[in-house]
């Protein structure tokens, strides 16, 4: 079976020669179809350069990364943005919400970006709305919502189009504990059914009991946790 996510000998450097700061020292990592693998380690210590990386969003200094086989080394920009719409799903810790956008058009914005149908659409939005207990928030703007309601927003538009692959950080900041595990119910939903793998960064121990698999990334460097 081929991995979901490997990554082999990643480095990530900044800087000049004379002046470098390594943030990830040559990192390797599997990540399985469907399993669920939390990222632990303090501010600093290089959680949100790998997620980056991982999500198409950055470019390592060196090393090798294949999702789904692909050597995302080969790719060109656009095809690096077509597989990062398509295959990645992303919930980030400071939401990121398109401001001038409803709960309900932020959620949507996703399935609109991949042609689908307005049928379509509407179905899946309305169903994760009452998941994720947004309904009555559908026609809010996200400055009108707290920091709660805007992180599960940011959740259900991650999960909305079913990403093979969902990179979390900080899944369950602003969350209280009942809305916290209902994200995490809809996680598994998505792991069971359709088998995405997540890449988690936490602190939070609800969350980190959730994934089959922990790592620990300190000083850029990562070592497995039993």
């Amino acid at each position: 079976m081929v991995a979901r996510l490997s990554l082999n000998a990643i480095s990530k450097r900044y800087g000049s020669k004379d002046q470098q700061v390594t943030a990830l020292n040559e990192i390797t990592l599997s990540l399985d179809e469907g399993e669920f693998l939390a990222i632990q380690g303090p501010s600093g210590s290089g959680k949100s350069t790998l997620l980056n990386i991982c999500g198409l969003i950055d470019y390592p200094s060196s090393g090798e990364y294949h999702l789904n086989g692909i050597a995302i080394a080969q790719l060109n920009e656009q095809q690096r943005c077509t597989h990062r719409r398509q295959m990645i799903g992303f919930i980030f810790q400071r939401h990121q919400l398109i401001p001038a956008m409803t709960v309900y058009e932020n959620i949507a914005y996703p399935l609109l970006l991949n042609n689908i149908s307005p049928k379509k659409i509407r179905y899946e939005v309305e169903q994760i709305l009452t998941t994720l207990d947004l309904m009555q928030r559908r026609k809010h703007l996200p400055k009108q919502l707290s920091g709660g309601e805007r992180q599960r927003v940011g959740i259900a538009r991650a999960l909305i189009k079913r990403p093979q692959l969902v990179i979390a950080d900080e899944p369950s900041a602003s969350l209280d504990h009942q809305h916290a595990q209902s994200g995490l119910q809809l996680m598994r939903e998505l792991n069971q059914a359709f088998g995405a793998s997540f890449l988690i960064a936490s602190h939070d121990p609800l969350v980190i009991d959730h994934c089959n698999r922990k790592v620990s990334l300190l000083d850029g460097r990562m070592d497995d946790l039993a």
